[in-house]
């Protein structure tokens, strides 16, 4: 049974716990301080930091893990992106008590931050020569205790850095919760399977995210209309169902959009409009 990593607390334990439920895959714990899990009927699961995950993968302990792209890039472990979450979106960003260039930074600066092989590789590549000031957490403090000139973080709104007076300067990487697994070349047929099958699950639970599956019987004079109104993922189905003066369209809309879209439908003298929501999508 293939074994998967998850980040075991923090919001983005919950965002894939969520996810996993959706994609019908819940955790089923032996007992609420238990490490090991089961996922579904198909996967078992360990819960580790999400800063260990990528080594769990990398080690063979999983076959295959979910952390924030950052944590990867952080361990500098070979892994393979099997799939973009697009959940706990941030950025590992340099900030300081004052704005700038980073070409005006001076050498000898001390750059408190929990990801120093990033932090060394970027000012690397800019040619400074820095002192890293490892942190395990509260990174933003570090300049007003004289702990550090900078920081580099992980930033998302930036409400931190301003509650604390520190400008970002610049971006380092951009992150997300990611898929991982080690390279295809060093997996079986049927893991390698396993773990595409999954990316597919999920991927289609998150394409279903914010979307309605929209149906009325609408008038054939009216189809010009309605098909302006419901342009669909490939525009609307329509289907002739023996309705006399009336056809059945289906599509698929955003939810942001189903009220006013419902109103439309109905002043174009739509009838029987039903809007349900959809669990998966698959192309």
């Amino acid at each position: 049974m293939p074994t998967i990593a998850l980040p075991n607390k923090g919001r983005l334990s919950e965002e894939v716990r969520a996810l996993l439920r959706e994609a019908g895959l819940s955790v089923r714990l032996h007992d609420e301080r238990a490490l090991v899990a089961s996922l579904g009927e198909d996967f078992s699961a360990i819960f580790v930091r999400a800063q260990d995950v990528p080594e769990f993968v990398a080690n063979g302990a999983a076959d295959m893990g979910i952390t924030g792209r950052d944590c990867v890039a952080e361990s500098e472990v070979a892994l393979e992106e099997r799939l973009d979450l697009g959940m706990g979106q941030c950025r590992l960003a340099l900030a300081a008590k004052s704005a700038g260039r980073v070409e005006e930074l001076q050498d000898g600066l001390r750059v408190a931050t929990s990801f120093p092989r990033l932090a060394a590789n970027y000012f690397e590549r800019l040619g400074k020569r820095v002192e890293i000031v490892r942190v395990s957490g509260a990174a933003e403090v570090t300049p007003h205790l004289g702990v550090a000139d900078a920081i580099v973080d992980l930033v998302s709104t930036g409400s931190t850095l301003r509650v604390n007076g520190l400008v970002e300067i610049s971006t380092l990487l951009e992150s997300s919760a990611v898929l991982v697994s080690r390279s295809r070349a060093l997996l079986t047929t049927e893991l390698d399977l396993a773990i595409e099958e999954l990316a597919m699950v999920l991927s289609s639970v998150l394409r279903a995210r914010g979307k309605r599956y929209l149906m009325a019987n609408a008038p054939r004079a009216a189809l010009a209309t309605v098909r302006e109104l419901l342009p669909g993922l490939n525009g609307p189905t329509i289907v002739d169902a023996q309705l006399g003066d009336y056809v059945a369209v289906h599509a698929v809309v955003e939810a942001s959009a189903v009220y006013r879209t419902t109103v439309r439908l109905k002043a174009a003298g739509c009838e029987g409009i039903l809007v349900t929501r959809i669990e998966r999508m698959v192309p």
